[in-house]
């Protein structure tokens, strides 16, 4: 594909599959040598080995700090630096079925668990990636937010209070390292609906899938889901030094969604002007 972040090493959470895994691909296909993270170490495993010789696959659960010292020594022991890290793990409260995330009758021990692997998980992996990357007074660090960090959602109170954090703690991890005389930059990324396994269980498999999929999305100007290589070529930009002058900025990658009302088409013969 190219020569982006040839030269460059990475470390991507949550990379076994959806976002992790298509950034991963993209970051191979740019010259990066990545070190995909997940707790899913079988299909991880396999993904990583499917990338060849520059991808390697290591276990890490990012609410564990120890894990995260494990990490970062093994890659500056391997590759003598960390240039790049997207802290994309992240859950919606949902995977174990759908339980009460709504601000009165979620329980805490759920609340907790979405802000301990979505807010705690990227606080240790921007700690340990600033240590690892102050050496070398400069790399990336691009943590994945969501647009419901952006806007309240009231079914799911406590993913959109996690990323919402996200989003406040890249601004102050960036305004922290420029303080500091390092040219490590940090920036977030806010996807809307990308088409990750997730997404599965709602859309299902059936003949009704389609339709599924066109009503989630019919509050999306683009009218469509976003797919997973999409935030994974803005994820390219941001770690190159093309993004040299971008820390502490937000990227929406919604279909529009955030841009205001909806657009409608014009319908012939509705009377519209």
């Amino acid at each position: 594909m190219g020569n982006r972040l040839s030269c460059k090493t990475a470390v991507i959470t949550g990379a076994a599959q959806g976002i992790g895994a298509a950034i991963a691909q993209r970051f191979v296909g740019e010259g990066c040598f990545v070190y995909l993270t997940d707790i899913n170490d079988e299909l991880g495993a396999t993904f990583a080995a499917s990338l060849g010789e520059q991808a390697c696959y290591l276990h890490l659960d990012v609410r564990c700090e120890a894990d995260w010292q494990r990490v970062t020594a093994h890659v500056l022991n391997e590759r003598g630096s960390l240039d790049v890290l997207v802290n994309n793990a992240g859950i919606t409260g949902f995977e174990q079925g759908m339980l009460q995330h709504d601000p009165e009758h979620a329980r805490l021990e759920d609340w907790r668990a979405v802000h301990q692997t979505n807010l705690d998980g990227v606080f240790l992996g921007c700690k340990y990636a600033i240590g690892a990357m102050r050496p070398a007074g400069a790399g990336a660090i691009i943590n994945l937010s969501s647009r419901s960090g952006l806007v309240g959602i009231p079914g799911a109170a406590a993913y959109a209070s996690s990323k919402a954090a996200v989003r406040n703690h890249t601004k102050t991890v960036a305004l922290y390292c420029a303080e500091q005389g390092l040219n490590i930059r940090c920036n977030s990324i806010h996807p809307a609906a990308i088409l990750t396994p997730m997404w599965e269980p709602m859309l299902g498999t059936g003949p009704e899938r389609q339709a599924r999929m066109a009503a989630l999305v019919r509050d999306t100007p683009l009218r469509r889901f976003g797919m997973p290589d999409e935030v994974a070529a803005l994820a390219v930009l941001l770690a190159s030094d093309e993004a040299a002058y971008m820390t502490g900025s937000e990227f929406n990658i919604d279909g529009g969604l955030l841009a205001g009302s909806a657009a409608t088409p014009v319908v012939e013969g509705d009377g519209a002007s």
